[in-house]
Order: structure tokens, then sequence, then C-alpha cells
């Protein structure tokens, strides 16, 4: 256990950020004193949780978050203010079963008393916009290919090399970072890590990339599809599970693909719930903008569209590019940090328990071939079909946590009426005259 009041001493910190991530992937946060600090690891910060996505009233009381000092992090742009995450509670009750990270942690511990740890590596696409959000923020980046274009992220090197220095100050052995498929899109990777830690990781990396961002007169947004025509951002992750004496248990070389009997059926758990986790891996609006995309500018969109999975093949939702791990492609640059995780491990699990078999195997280039795979599940055309397929897969719902699914299912319902309450310009364009 860390103690925080001796972190800041050592560190120099003047003010913690007591930070939580609520239903929708809102990074919430108080700023704390460090005199306060030692109060505040005891007894947590008090948040009104219905100001905040979660599914509370007015009338419920406080919701405390409870920092977990071990995610403590030094601000490597800000040396004097450290962030934490949070555990929620309710004041006078226990933890709060709808919480994110609440949610990620109970699935933790679930794989743990199996003997078993899942590792993650996350992929967050990004874009690095104008400050009002509407147009790219390099003019010059015109390329209809600019996937690696050279010229084009060392234009940008004074962000994503600021960015990168300080993962690698954190240790997190960020290894590579490179200009993606569309235009004013980058990516940048680190080693991969425990659920819960890549988690966390994942959350700190969206705050300090748009601070970096900010401080460079930029806006960076992870929002699936910014520009249409242009390729999403994505949040592929790369997928494996360890057992207590460090084997990777999703790898035998004596298999199709070196992947393990184990892997193959947390694969087909994957497989299985895939429509109904996409309420999850792809939670907003516009996600759907994104996996259902026509052709974009650069030649493909980089995104599934049906529950398929294959070898080394980026066309496919699911890939296995190499021994003892697969790439789950569906996920979106919306998606939650801790319920990504959690809903990967919610049914790799059930696929574990009950021998879930992934289904065949299609080695086509999905794009160009797509027609010819006919008995696979195609995935949800918008957030309503995806919120009822999930709603319909008690399975995942039971195995991710009663209480979360039913709050994320009615706030998400709310989130979908108040978007098809809105009057939008196509509307206008199209039936203005009818």
């Amino acid at each position: 256990m860390t103690d925080l009041a001796e972190f800041a001493r050592e560190k120099g910190i003047k003010y913690f950020m007591i930070s939580y991530t609520d239903l929708f992937g809102g990074q919430r946060a108080k700023l704390v004193p460090a005199q306060a600090i030692a109060d505040m690891q005891a007894d947590g910060a008090g948040f009104a949780g219905f100001a905040t996505w979660l599914d509370l009233t007015p009338a419920h009381p406080d919701m405390i978050a409870l920092p977990d000092a071990s995610s403590v992090i030094q601000l490597p742009w800000k040396k004097d203010v450290a962030w934490v995450a949070s555990n929620c509670v309710m004041a006078g009750g226990g933890p709060l079963d709808q919480a994110p990270r609440n949610v990620l942690a109970r699935l933790v511990t679930e794989a743990a008393d199996l003997g078993l740890e899942v590792k993650t590596g996350v992929e967050p696409e990004f874009f690095l916009l104008t400050p009002e959000g509407t147009a790219i923020s390099d003019a010059a980046d015109t390329a209809v290919k600019p996937c690696y274009d050279q010229q084009a992220v060392m234009r940008r090197y004074d962000v994503i090399a600021e960015i990168c220095d300080y993962m690698l100050e954190l240790g997190w052995e960020a290894y590579q970072n490179d200009h993606e498929d569309a235009n004013g899109q980058f990516e940048m990777n680190w080693k991969y890590d425990g659920a819960m830690a890549t988690a966390d990781k994942h959350s700190f990396f969206k705050f300090m990339t748009r601070s970096v961002a900010e401080k460079h007169g930029l806006r960076a947004t992870f929002m699936p599809k910014p520009i249409m025509g242009l390729t999403g951002n994505g949040c592929h992750a790369h997928i494996s599970v360890w057992t207590k004496d460090g084997k990777n248990a999703f790898a035998d070389d004596s298999k199709e693909l070196s992947l393990s009997d184990q892997g193959r059926h947390f694969l087909g758990g994957i497989m299985k719930h895939a429509s109904a986790l996409a309420a999850i891996t792809n939670p907003t609006v516009n996600s759907y903008k994104r996996i259902n995309a026509p052709r974009t500018t650069s030649g493909a969109t980089w995104a599934p569209n049906s529950v398929t999975w294959t070898g080394n093949n980026r066309t496919h939702m699911v890939r296995v590019p190499g021994p003892g791990r697969f790439e789950l492609r569906l996920p979106d640059g919306a998606v939650n940090p801790y319920l990504l995780q959690a809903v990967i491990i919610a049914a790799g699990l059930s696929g574990l328990k009950s021998k879930a078999d992934p289904g065949k195997r299609w080695d086509i280039d999905m794009y160009a071939e797509g027609h010819k795979v006919t008995d696979a599940p195609k995935l949800p055309l918008n957030l309503l079909d995806a919120i009822r397929a999930f709603d319909a897969d008690d399975g995942l719902k039971q195995a991710i946590g009663a209480d979360f699914s039913a709050a994320y299912i009615k706030l998400k319902t709310q989130e979908w009426n108040a978007y098809t309450a809105h009057l939008t310009q196509w509307e206008r364009d199209n039936t203005l005259d009818i």
C-alpha cells in the first residue's frame, strides 16, 4: 500500500486528482491538496453520483471515491499534481456495483480464482484537430494513403514525442508511434499488462493525450468517426491469458495457429457474445459510423462488420497474429477503458466455462469477399440494435454483473432516445420540401 501523503512529500506533490470513470467513459475528478490526502486516502472524496453518468438519483447519499494508491501517477507535464484512480462506494454502504472500475475488479478476481490472469495491450487511435474540433490540424496532411507518412508524423513530432517521452518516463515501455490510416490520425503503443493496469494506463493515456494536445494549441479526439470519408478511431485489444506460474495459457505449438484449447474456448466466448458486447466496445451513436462505414479514401475502413475470425488477416473482427494471443478489432476510441477489459474477461470466462467453439476460421479478404460468408452474424447497425442485443444476452449480462447491466442499458437507452429526438441537418436536406 502506497502512503499518498509520503508520496506527496517525496515527489513534491501539491495536489492530487482523485479520479473515477463513469458509465459513459467520462473522467471525473476532485482536486485535493496534499495536506488533505491522508484523510482522503482513508475516507475517500465525496461526489454527487447523479451529477455524472451513473444510475443514481439526487436523493442518493454521497458516492465516495476511494483512491487506489497503487495506481498513483505524477503528471509528467505538471510535476506538482498527481492522478490516482479510485473505486466507488456509497456512503454508509458497500461498493457501487455499477461503477466501471468495480466491475473490472470483480472480474479480475473471478479470473484469479480460476488461477488465471488476463493480460491485454490496447492500441488507441486519435486525431489531432484544430481547437474547435472541426478540421484536421495539419493542412498539409492530405495524402490519399497517409498511413505511416513520415513527413506528416514529423510535422506533429512535438506532440507525439512529448507524449511518448512521458510514457517512457512512467515506465510503460512505449515501443512505437505512427501516423495512422486517416489524415490527421495517430496511434501510440506501450507494453501489454494485466487488465486493471492496462485499463488505468488507457484511462490516463486519454487524459494525457488531450492535455498535451491542448498545451500545443490542438485538440485530440478519440471519437470513433470524427470525419466522414476517413478511417475511424479504433482501439484494438491484444488478449492473452496467463497461469499463476507465469505460463501463457493460450500458447500451444501443437494446435492450429498455435492457439491452445483454452485460447480457442476464450475466443469462442468472444465470438458467442460479439453482437452483445458491441454495446460496450462500441458505445456511442457515432460508433456505428465506423463499423458499418463505406470504403474510405484510403481504400479500407480497417473495421469489421461481421462476427468472423482468422489468422494474421486484418479484415476480420478477430485475428490471431501470432502464438499465444489474439487481437479483437471491434472496439473503438470511445470505449470505456475499464468496461473494455471487463467485457473481454466476462465473455472469455464464459467461453472457458462452456468450452465454447469459436466456429469456422475464415482466411478470405472480408472487404472483397465478405459476401461469401453467409452464416456469420452481422454486427449491430446502430446503438439501439447493440443495446437490444446486449439486453437479450442474459449470459453476458450476468457474467459482467446484473446491477451494472441494468444501469448501463437504462442510461444508454436514454442516450439513444435523446439522439432520436435531435433534429439533424440530414433531415432538413432530405425532407424539408416533402
